[in-house]
């Protein structure tokens, strides 16, 4: 029921900056986390940030701390990942995922809904 649309994604050179965006709808809940994971070839998916709607509360992954923002827009139901001083490490594809619980995890099984990803890549 609840659908994540992606958008954003692209190529950026290493020390750029890129936006992405996931708009939220078919829902009704007040209490869920919306978070972004990114899965580079030969890995596993990987946990980069989170944010709770109701409190705002932001969490990342260490490799991305001070370099990207997640944030979101309530009235939109729209979460926003800004990434910059990009690296090449940074190549992956990004998903969007809904998690019907305010209490935040960092593993991809905590969370109940994905988008279809949107692919970001950082060129040298």
């Amino acid at each position: 029921q609840v659908q994540l649309v992606e958008s954003g994604g692209g190529l950026v050179q290493a020390g750029g900056s890129l936006r992405l965006s996931c708009a939220a709808s078919g829902f009704s809940f007040s209490s869920y986390t919306m978070g972004w994971f990114r899965q580079a070839p030969g890995k596993e998916r990987e946990f980069v940030a989170a944010i709770t709607w109701s409190g705002g509360s932001t969490y990342y992954a260490d490799s991305v701390k001070g370099r990207f923002t997640i944030s979101r827009d309530n009235a939109k139901n729209t979460v926003y990942l800004q990434m910059n001083s990009l690296k090449l490490e940074d190549t992956a594809v990004y998903y969007c995922a809904f998690r019907r619980s305010a209490v935040v995890y960092r593993t991809p099984n905590a969370y109940d809904y994905w988008g279809q990803g949107t692919q970001v890549t950082v060129s040298s």
